[in-house]
């Protein structure tokens, strides 16, 4: 199998062609799975299926992602100046990490949780992305290449068991990140995408994602 990686970034780079215009908001709903279900979410598999629906968890609905020996995502087009939005808020919830998981290695590159901020060119080898990770052993806080593309930036917001049940808050300064990773200021955001993926060790997750909002400072 291709890496699912460089597949994500060839897809979005061609679907993202038409810029959407915000008014005058301090705030961008990044795919609202507690109003609008997955409106807006396309999806694109690579090995099997993970399992992506609406459900109710504590009276609210969130996305849940079920994933065994599979591996596809969901992808929400989008277009905006990340300096202007630049704090990037959502929670999630896994039942458990990857066993056998190891950033290091494109053998053993799964995630019970993951969300990608897509930056795409129109000349693909441009393409990057900010890979926000619920990591296996890579510690929280560290950032790490791709063993696949030296494009994509897996940055660990969250690592092992320790929280593994319950809702962990995430905000991230994505311009901050994207400077950190790659030396520069980043492009417009031109889609998120979720990724809950075990194709690469055979084992199964399952992970909860609530919604992804873009503000200002």
């Amino acid at each position: 199998m291709d890496s699912p990686v460089r597949i994500f970034l060839l897809i979005i780079t061609a679907l993202c062609l038409t810029a959407l215009v915000f008014a005058d908001t301090d705030k961008i709903s990044l795919g609202s799975f507690a109003k609008s279900g997955l409106e807006g979410w396309a999806t694109k598999s690579f090995k099997g299926q993970t399992d992506y629906r609406i459900v109710e968890d504590n009276g609210r609905k969130v996305l849940q992602a079920s994933s065994q020996n599979s591996a596809s995502g969901l992808i929400f087009e989008t277009d905006y100046d990340p300096k202007q939005f630049p704090v990037m808020t959502w929670r999630w919830k896994v039942d458990q990490i990857i066993a056998r998981g190891d950033s290091r290695k494109k053998s053993s590159d799964d995630y019970a949780a993951r969300i990608y901020v897509v930056f795409p060119h129109w000349f693909f080898p441009m393409t990057r992305t900010v890979n926000y990770i619920w990591a296996n052993r890579l510690p929280k806080g560290s950032f790490q290449l791709s063993p696949f593309t030296r494009n994509d930036m897996m940055i660990a917001v969250e690592s092992g068991n320790a929280k593994v049940g319950q809702w962990v808050s995430v905000q991230r300064d994505i311009v901050a990140d994207y400077r950190q990773a790659f030396g520069e200021d980043p492009p417009n955001v031109g889609a998120i995408a979720i990724m809950t993926d075990t194709d690469q060790t055979g084992e199964s997750a399952i992970a909860w994602y609530g919604d992804i909002v873009a503000s200002r400072r």
